[in-house]
């Protein structure tokens, strides 16, 4: 490694992942863009204004939408202890639409699935999320589903391998 992918590469691991991993793995090859953009994750996974509950159902609609692996593997048992019902993870992991979400849920869930599904959002789900979340929490939540692309395409460009998980890989 060079002087400056060694410093990119201890500030993953000195900071709240402790370990380089995952899409840091490839960013690694530009070491300036991989330390912008795991600033950015960290905030947005670790410090987001919709709250890291929301925040890994967010990760899982963006994954499941890239058919992202190691996004999964990493992020659904995340989800799992943050308080997102099974039920719902296994719906995502399926393509079907959640049932019995919280107010919350569903205004992330549909302005997730329907940014990624259309590109937009419709003004009732915008306005949705507003009423729960506010322009700072819409603002991050869009954040989310950007970063999460991000990573999901580096990943799926690099082919890189989902770790060990207890959760099930998806399905084509």
């Amino acid at each position: 490694m060079t002087a400056e992918q060694r410093a990119a590469a201890q500030a993953v691991i000195d900071g709240p992942r402790g370990a380089l991993y995952g899409p840091f793995v490839p960013l690694l090859h530009s070491p300036e863009l991989m330390a912008c953009t795991q600033r950015l994750g960290e905030y947005l996974r670790y410090r987001s204004a919709i709250g890291t509950r929301l925040t890994e159902l967010a990760i899982l609609v963006t994954s499941r939408h890239w058919d992202q692996q190691v996004e999964w593997a990493i992020h659904a048992p995340i989800a799992a202890q943050e308080g997102i019902p099974q039920l719902v993870i296994d719906a995502i992991a399926t393509r079907q639409a959640p049932q019995g979400l919280q107010p919350d849920e569903q205004a992330v869930y549909d302005f997730c699935h329907e940014l990624h599904s259309t590109k937009q959002v419709s003004d009732a789900t915008w306005a949705a999320a507003m009423l729960q979340f506010g322009e700072k929490g819409v603002t991050d939540l869009m954040g989310i589903n950007g970063y999460y692309t991000l990573l999901a395409m580096v990943m799926n460009g690099a082919r890189s391998t989902a770790p060990p998980s207890t959760a099930a890989p998806l399905a084509e």
